[in-house]
């Protein structure tokens, strides 16, 4: 699990290996996580898009960059929060993510929100 605050706005991801919609003889790994956005600031803020980055244990690099997410630019009024689950296919049996979403108070100010690293594992990580 990963969690990052931004001027009020806390991010939580959650990630969990598929397996049924993967296949290793293939080296397709299909990983899914979970995201609660919630402001916890004073303003009303709306997100407007999003920024990933994408890195497998290879070293490979993918940028995924569009409006919003599951195609909703949730506003969030101060206390809500907002949930949803996406997916990443991987070739390799271990990635990690993180990112930003750009998002906008009902000002004008436009801020990016951090999303912290998290891992895509097959197997569960253990650090000591």
């Amino acid at each position: 699990m990963s969690e990052a605050v931004t001027r009020g706005v806390k991010i939580e991801v959650e990630s969990e290996y598929v397996p049924e919609r993967s296949n290793p003889e293939r080296e397709s790994y299909f990983f899914a996580y979970h995201i609660r956005i919630t402001n916890d600031g004073d303003e009303t803020v709306q997100l407007m898009s999003r920024h990933w980055i994408i890195t497998d244990s290879e070293g490979h690099v993918e940028e995924v960059k569009g409006p919003g997410v599951v195609g909703a630019q949730p506003t969030l009024e101060p206390g809500e929060s907002f949930e949803y689950s996406s997916f990443c296919p991987l070739n390799t049996s271990m990635g990690i993510m993180h990112g930003t979403y750009q998002m906008i108070t009902e000002d004008g100010q436009q801020f990016d929100a951090k999303i912290a690293p998290f891992t895509l594992a097959k197997d569960p990580v253990v650090f000591h």
